[in-house]
């Protein structure tokens, strides 16, 4: 099998992925499913996790991390109102270098069964979500006359959109875009949360730790000369670099709890998507404790990159003036395995898929710098991903 070829594997009902360049995890079927809440949702899912592999008679002939036994999940953003889902598939299609491999977990049926062509969707009709836009401006305003007051340094406000298609939307078909459209991303899906993030909140390899952390955005213009300067000028915008520095410091200081020999660069560097360029750092590590992945994720949910900097004043704002749930999004979406290793995202560049029914997500880093006209507009093209995606272009 190609390595292009995992997303093409899934069969129309209960599409899982984590894939990136390829290369990565599908899987589809039910073996075991479970909802967590509250603020002990990672640890209630991990009890559960290894109450579940215990009584699971394992053979793993591979032996590398997301071989044997998977769970797939999709965390909320916020303890109090979220719902959070973990799913163990039937079957699993995995690669990673040049090994290819399937899990199986009882008698799975569904490993044979004929694969379809995903449907194409009709034309989308999208609308405002929660609130206006122009209310959304109002509360970026709000967010930095309070930083202007010293009560916090930096708040990330979303905002969202929903659209309607007229019939159900196979998300298949949106994944196989998003996976071409930005194959340096992860592309993801977790019951019905879809979408392609370019931000890693953990990833756990034996005792190797890494986390990509993403803040500060400047739209492409796609002419490479421009876009060329856009990068040099995000590299040296004062306000690009201290939303950046809090969100480094917070994955920094959380991982320095599980870690030795941190490696956390000085100076970030211009990652380049498809339609946006980010300010981005990799931070990694050596495991010092037997932390698994789920509890490396809970330590760092939720980074200053989502939430803001200081935690608690950001998440009061936020609960106070974004007006709306999140959800799951920007929270940890991805997988784990019988040993502890993982992948986990932050939910980004992503939307929530019930039926005919699409609701995508864009969030904005606000500091002392900010303008609410230049955070609506980076913004939009941040929900450019998924509207793309279901266009029929």
């Amino acid at each position: 099998m190609e390595a292009s070829g995992l997303l093409e594997r899934l069969p129309a009902e209960g599409a899982l992925a984590w894939v990136r360049d390829g290369q990565g995890l599908v899987g589809w079927g039910v073996a075991a499913r479970i909802e967590v809440a509250g603020a002990e949702r990672f640890s209630r899912a991990q009890r559960w996790w290894q109450d579940w592999c215990r009584n699971a008679q394992i053979e793993d002939a591979v032996g590398v991390p997301g071989s044997g036994p998977v769970a797939f999940a999709s965390f909320a953003f916020d303890p109090e109102p979220g719902t959070s889902t973990v799913v163990v598939p039937r079957v699993v299609l995995g690669r990673r270098g040049d090994q290819t491999w399937m899990t199986i977990v009882g008698e799975a049926p569904e490993a044979l069964q004929t694969i379809t062509e995903p449907t194409i969707p009709g034309v989308v009709e999208w609308c405002d979500g929660s609130r206006p836009r122009e209310d959304w401006q109002g509360a970026v305003a709000e967010a930095i006359a309070r930083i202007n007051r010293g009560e916090l340094d930096k708040v990330v406000l979303a905002r969202d959109i929903v659209g309607v298609a007229p019939e159900a939307i196979d998300i298949r078909y949106v994944l196989r875009r998003l996976a071409q459209d930005y194959p340096s991303c992860w592309t993801f899906s977790v019951d019905g949360l879809v979408g392609a993030t370019p931000e890693l909140l953990v990833r756990r390899s034996g005792d190797d730790v890494t986390s990509r952390v993403l803040a500060g955005t400047v739209k492409r213009r796609g002419e490479a000369s421009v876009d060329e300067g856009l990068a040099r000028a995000l590299l040296g915008s004062d306000k690009d670099l201290e939303e950046h520095k809090y969100a480094v410091h917070s994955v920094a200081r959380a991982l320095a709890a599980h870690c030795t020999d941190l490696n956390v660069p000085a100076r970030p560097h211009v990652l380049r998507l498809a339609n946006v360029q980010h300010l981005a750092t990799d931070v990694t590590g050596r495991l010092a404790d037997s932390a698994p992945v789920l509890a490396l994720a809970a330590s760092l949910h939720p980074t200053a990159a989502v939430c803001g900097t200081p935690t608690e004043r950001a998440l009061a704002l936020i609960r106070e003036t974004e007006g709306m749930d999140r959800g799951r999004y920007s929270g940890p979406v991805g997988w784990f395995d019988a040993h502890g290793d993982g992948e986990f995202g932050i939910a980004l560049r992503c939307a929530e898929f019930d039926g005919a029914r699409v609701r995508a997500f864009a969030g904005c880093g606000i500091v002392a710098g900010s303008d609410p006209d230049s955070e609506l507009a980076e913004s939009a093209a941040k929900l450019l991903p998924i509207r793309n995606a279901l266009s029929l272009d």
